[in-house]
């Protein structure tokens, strides 16, 4: 890693191992874009032509030459970070506005510092280093006539190709400013016949792939629900046509938040492209009182020329050596059974203890309560915000059934939905005012309950204050935090009308202050981010959560979908997965027990059933699962991961890799999702091996098929080159039945 200034020529130079990003000060005034992509040779900077390469030369006007004229060149230069109101039309990442009421801003460059480290963003999740991990560049410009400063922050460690970026505006006037919209970066290029890629989706089938060309004009990924959604991912890459898993340039943006935000990509009029990631402006707006400041979220921007599988194993690394704080990171994750799929709300201290001793048994580590111990909650209509043990379902509170679940042997964990308040319950009668809601409008329900406040620092208190005494009051080791509905009737009893624009913001910052407190009294604690499933998922909650839950839909194929997207940008290691009964809650569809076990080892993992009714034979399947799990798991949790096929994209079969750092030891998951009649075996390839390397190859095969199909498609071990495997490829068998399973070990010998 490195970063320079060269004063000749005005050009600062970032470099990670694999990439160089490059500014240039347009006649020492305008940060302007020059170059992102592979490490540029030596000697590249120093003879850089700045005006050449960001095109100033062909403009009818530059700053220099005739300052008024600016139009046509705010109109097309490449800007660092773009300013709206003064001739750039384009997507801008920040407007301003100023206390007469008008809209517009000109940042011009007045200083730098480049230092080691990299500083946290006060109340914000962010990434992190040690000081001699990560050098910081910080561009300070200004607005004389705003008497506003923005500075923009570039971050490069030592051990990754990511560039991590944010903004922060100051007001030094003696006046009010008002932020209509502020982006954490955008990256200008020219066009190379791009494609978008986005994750899209809703409850039950979250962050499935999307790939479609970039046309003239905006396009938007964005969500405006107060959470990151179902339905939209704070992600966004740009790819060439020809781009695959292993080959190709990719650019992607991905956001450190866990709010309404907004993803752009525009081609304008001379085919240049912007791609942009921040907060949303819809319903934003921002009081910057004179003195204050205002810090955006944090964007990762990775260039890979390796194809999506670099781009993924970027992202994969910086959050687990640079996001993720949690003990847990590095640790194996306890197997857990959530009794929430097998009794819903009708449960008793008895039936719980029923699952501890039967999961005891079959070798899983904790029970986790889910919904329906607390208030006196029977159903989903009550009592959030009463977070008071039910004496009627646990006669002997909670530290009892603790003791209990300890004593069988067992580690304890609790479900909790801290964000909410159900219209019947005492929070609610006593404090009404508590809930988010317009005056003089009832506020809507979703799941029947509210949200509450939590921009008001009395109500993220006594949220606070609750969870503690519960945590407090055993020995609970675990904590699933849900959040089950979106924001709606974005007010407040404590904003004032010129300030009602930063409810949503606010909103988030007393979570992130709740999760920081949590984690900050009960160090050991695992925390499980989960929004209705899946809709919460994104690298803010990782910052306080080692794990999150990937989605309420446990169905196998629907998770080989979703769990293929999820990877994509998140490592498996935080991927919540478990094994649920079929026919499935969700989808009401049969998949074979090999295939729910061989899908849900890609992540964390666990079962979502009544493992009580289990037969003998089903059992000793769960028993099998779970030795197949921590066989796995550390390979699973810090390796790199490969997608070496998609269902998605053949319809037939899907198939993943994971390969320690070292290269020693390998797992290749091959899922056969429909059966073809009449069809000969097939050769994949692998990736991500020593070619040069000999390995043995142990294939393990399910025992779903007939008695005569399974002495057919036995495969003896056999030993062989990396290249062979990665080249000609690994060699599956043609199988009868769908929801076959193939698990490959591949061991240097």
């Amino acid at each position: 890693m490195n970063i320079t200034f060269n004063e000749e020529n005005q050009v600062f130079s970032l470099e990670t191992a694999n990439t160089s990003y490059v500014i240039g000060l347009a006649d020492g005034v305008y940060p302007g874009h020059i170059y992102y992509g592979k490490k540029l040779p030596k000697g590249t900077i120093e003879n850089l032509d700045t005006k050449l390469a960001s095109r100033t030369g062909e403009l009818p006007f530059t700053p220099a030459e005739k300052p008024g004229e600016k139009v046509s060149f705010f109109d097309s230069y490449p800007f660092e970070y773009a300013t709206g109101g003064t001739g750039d039309y384009r997507e801008t990442s920040l407007e301003l506005k100023n206390s007469e009421g008008f809209t517009g801003c000109e940042f011009k460059y007045k200083s730098h510092s480049i230092t080691s480290g990299k500083p946290a963003l006060s109340g914000l999740p962010a990434t992190f280093a040690d000081e001699k991990d990560a050098m910081t560049l910080e561009l300070v410009l200004e607005d004389d006539v705003l008497s506003a400063e923005l500075r923009l922050l570039y971050s490069v460690f030592a051990d990754s190709d990511a560039v991590l970026r944010s903004a922060k505006v100051i007001n030094n006037s003696d006046k009010p400013i008002y932020i209509e919209k502020i982006l954490s970066a955008n990256l200008d290029m020219d066009d190379d016949k791009y494609e978008m890629i986005n994750l899209y989706g809703s409850w039950a089938r979250e962050r499935h792939i999307d790939r479609v060309p970039l046309r003239h004009g905006r396009q938007y990924v964005t969500s405006t629900r107060g959470i990151t959604s179902h339905q939209a991912q704070p992600f966004l890459a740009l790819v060439q046509p020809e781009t695959t898993q292993q080959k190709g340039e990719v650019y992607a943006m991905h956001l450190v938040y866990s709010g309404n935000f907004k993803a752009i990509s525009e081609l304008d009029q001379f085919d240049h492209v912007r791609m942009a990631v921040g907060i949303s402006d819809e319903k934003f707006e921002w009081k910057l009182d004179p003195g204050s400041s205002f810090q955006s979220p944090e964007a990762v921007l990775v260039y890979s020329a390796e194809g999506l599988g670099g781009m993924s194993r970027t992202f994969h690394d910086l959050y687990r050596s640079h996001l993720i704080r949690s003990p847990y990171l590095h640790s194996p994750r306890p197997i857990l059974i959530n009794n929430w799929e097998a009794t819903y709300f009708d449960f008793d201290e008895d039936k719980l203890l029923d699952i501890a001793r039967t999961a005891k048994d079959l070798g899983m580590d904790m029970l986790v309560m889910d919904d329906g111990w607390f208030g006196h909650r029977d159903a989903d209509n009550s009592s959030l915000g009463d977070w008071k043990v039910y004496e009627k379902k646990l006669p002997g509170g909670l530290k009892g059934l603790v003791d209990k679940v300890n004593g069988i042997g067992l580690k304890f964990g609790i479900w909790f939905e801290p964000e909410m308040i159900s219209p019947d319950s005492d929070l609610y009668r006593e404090h009404p005012d508590y809930v988010l809601g317009i005056p003089g409008r009832e506020p809507a329900q979703s799941r029947n309950q509210y949200v509450l406040d939590l921009s008001r620092q009395e109500v993220v208190d006594q949220a606070f204050a609750q969870v503690e005494a519960i945590l407090a009051s055993a020995n609970i080791e675990y904590v699933k935090w849900d959040m089950n509905r979106p924001l709606a009737d974005l007010g407040s009893m404590d904003i004032p009308a010129d300030r009602a624009g930063e409810l949503a913001h606010r909103y988030m910052l007393g979570v992130y202050q709740l999760q920081e407190r949590l984690i900050t009294r009960f160090p050991n604690l695992l925390l499980e981010n989960c929004a209705g499933g899946g809709s919460r998922f994104d690298p803010g909650m990782l910052y306080y959560s080692p794990q999150i839950w990937c989605s309420d839909d446990t169905d196998a194929l629907e998770r080989l979908y979703i769990q293929e997207g999820t990877a994509l940008i998140y490592p498996l290691s935080v991927i919540g997965s478990h094994v649920s009964v079929c026919p499935n809650h969700i989808a009401g569809r049969v998949t074979p027990w090999n295939m729910r076990g061989d899908v849900a080892i890609s992540g964390t993992f666990g079962y979502e059933l009544d493992i009580t009714k289990l037969d003998d034979e089903e059992k000793q399947t769960v028993r099998e699962q779970i030795d197949t799990y921590k066989k796995y798991s550390e390979l699973v949790r810090e390796g790199d991961y490969y997608r070496v096929a998609s269902v998605s994209e053949n319809g037939i079969y899907d198939c993943y890799q994971v390969v320690s750092k070292d290269l020693k030891n390998s797992l290749a998951v091959y899922v056969q999702v429909k059966a073809e009649p009449n069809q000969h075996s097939r050769k994949i390839r692998l990736q991500g091996l020593d070619e040069d390397q000999m390995y043995i190859v142990h294939t393990e095969i399910d025992k779903l098929g007939s008695e005569d199909d399974e002495q057919r498609v036995t495969v003896p071990e056999y030993t062989t080159t990396g290249g062979y495997l990665m080249n000609i490829g690994a060699y599956i068998p043609s199988l009868m039945g769908d929801g076959r399973t193939i698990k490959m070990n591949i061991v240097k010998k």
